[in-house]
């Protein structure tokens, strides 16, 4: 009988694994719940603000909700084995995803980049254990995006079981962000416009998609960087990392967007060292973008228009970049305020948004397929 008691014993959580409350008993259940915030328009206007959806309250930031789905869809799938190595490119928030999924499904994560890394950021990936392999030129063509993609390809022909999570192309990122949606429409009860980032389509099309359900107007604003060619602009060299790309992912839902706004670096940087002094929540190239249109639609909306924008990280990834004076300086990121609006333009092909531009004309430059917004 005493036997039999120890071993029931033994099995029980010890007991500073039972406090009740927000207690997290495993790795995964750090990431999700993250806190929004109202913030008011940056330039003061009384009354005027959106809701900040603070996703750099997650360990790694908003991409740890697709690092540890597309492994949990894969592994179940088949499509990955136990213990089989996990490959593919980031440009580093995806990285800490994955190094995070890596460590909670027990498998080895090797991450191809390129030289636009920050350090900390290939120091640390190291530090969760994951491979950095990096990539010395850029494709002629597809850019460094390409060049990392032909690398994964690569090590996967040289690793037997290998398996790329392909954020760009594979639905599972998209639908990692459904757990996200939802959390929005409960903390907010409302929302009229979503205001996203760009870069692989993932979040915007999951969230939108999610908050559709329950508020069918929604409309969906896109933020993507000057010299991105997602939406039918020329690919251009970029010194923002985070949102825009060199290629065109399947994961974006140009049906789904009501306008695209492209933000140039230096209106990122100011409106991120804005955030931080006025508001103090701040953070990376995407949060400036995306904060400088989610304001200016807070101020041009009538005041009963609920706005939320997602922020997909914090600011300490860049405290060598954005908020360094001697990097911007080097760039010529100091140039003081953005314009009050932004230009506007009829059709992408129009001509080259070098400064904050809109569109309510989206255009999908593989398909050639464009819509008016309405």
């Amino acid at each position: 009988m005493i036997d039999v008691m120890s071993a029931r014993l033994s099995r029980l959580p010890a007991p500073s694994q039972l406090i009740s409350g927000s207690t997290c008993h495993s790795l995964d259940q750090l990431v999700g719940d993250t806190p929004v915030v109202w913030t008011p328009d940056l330039i003061g206007t009384p009354g005027r603000g959106f809701w900040a959806k603070l996703e750099g309250h997650n360990p790694g930031g908003i991409k740890d909700r697709p690092g540890l789905h597309l492994i949990q869809r894969a592994r179940e799938r088949g499509d990955l084995l136990p213990e089989a190595p996990v490959i593919e490119s980031t440009s580093g928030t995806l990285g800490l995803g994955l190094a995070l999924a890596g460590q909670v499904y027990e498998h080895p994560v090797t991450l191809v980049t390129d030289p636009g890394m920050e350090p900390a950021m290939r120091y640390l990936l190291a530090a969760y254990g994951a491979r950095v392999d990096i990539v010395d030129r850029p494709h002629p063509s597809g850019g460094w995006q390409q060049a990392r993609r032909d690398r994964v390809a690569q090590l996967l022909d040289e690793h037997s079981g290998g398996f790329c999570p392909d954020q760009y192309n594979n639905p599972d990122n998209v639908d990692a962000y459904q757990p996200l949606a939802l959390e929005l429409a409960a903390q907010l009860g409302r929302i009229d416009v979503l205001v996203c980032s760009v870069g692989t389509g993932g979040h915007s099309a999951g969230i939108a998609r999610g908050l559709r359900e329950f508020f069918p107007h929604l409309r969906l604003v896109g933020v993507d960087a000057t010299g991105s060619t997602i939406f039918g602009q020329p690919a251009r060299t970029r010194l923002m990392r985070g949102l825009g790309s060199s290629i065109h992912p399947r994961n974006v839902d140009y049906g789904a967007f009501d306008e695209v706004h492209w933000v140039a670096p230096a209106e990122a940087v100011w409106t991120c060292r804005r955030l931080a002094a006025t508001r103090y929540v701040t953070g990376g190239w995407s949060v400036g973008a995306v904060a400088l249109v989610a304001s200016w639609l807070a101020r041009t909306q009538t005041d009963d228009v609920r706005i939320a924008a997602v922020f997909p990280d914090g600011p300490h990834r860049y405290a060598e970049t954005i908020y360094n004076d001697d990097y911007c300086r080097r760039h010529g990121l100091l140039g003081g305020a953005p314009a009050r609006r932004p230009d506007e333009i009829g059709h992408p092909g129009e001509r080259e948004a070098t400064r904050w531009t809109r569109c309510t004309h989206i255009a999908d430059p593989a398909s050639d397929t464009t819509r008016d917004a309405a």
